[in-house]
């Protein structure tokens, strides 16, 4: 199982540009709590899951319109990637390095 706890410095490739973003991840066991903050916002991370080395999450945002985000990225050492997932807007790119 990776080492998943801590700050990581993530860029997501969306349609609005790249989204710079810090994901905060406090694990216990299968599960973790945190926070996404970024330009667009912070909101708190529901329903944080940890398989081995692949943490998958939702969030809701508000900008630039209401809508749930449904993330998986897999961390390998001190680097995750994954996709976050917009609904009908479709999957993007998640990057991050941790900080």
């Amino acid at each position: 199982m990776a080492n998943v706890d801590g700050n990581w410095n993530t860029v997501t490739k969306s349609p609005l540009g790249d989204q710079q973003a810090t994901l905060s991840v406090t694990s216990n066991g299968d599960t973790f709590t945190g926070n996404f903050n970024g330009a667009m916002g912070q909101t708190e991370i529901k329903d944080g899951k940890v398989n081995g080395d692949t943490l998958s999450w939702s969030l809701d945002i508000t900008v630039p319109m209401p809508m749930t985000l449904t993330c998986e990225a897999t961390v390998n050492g001190d680097s995750l990637d994954g996709t976050v997932t917009a609904g009908a807007f479709g999957s993007f790119p998640i990057t991050g390095t941790r900080a």
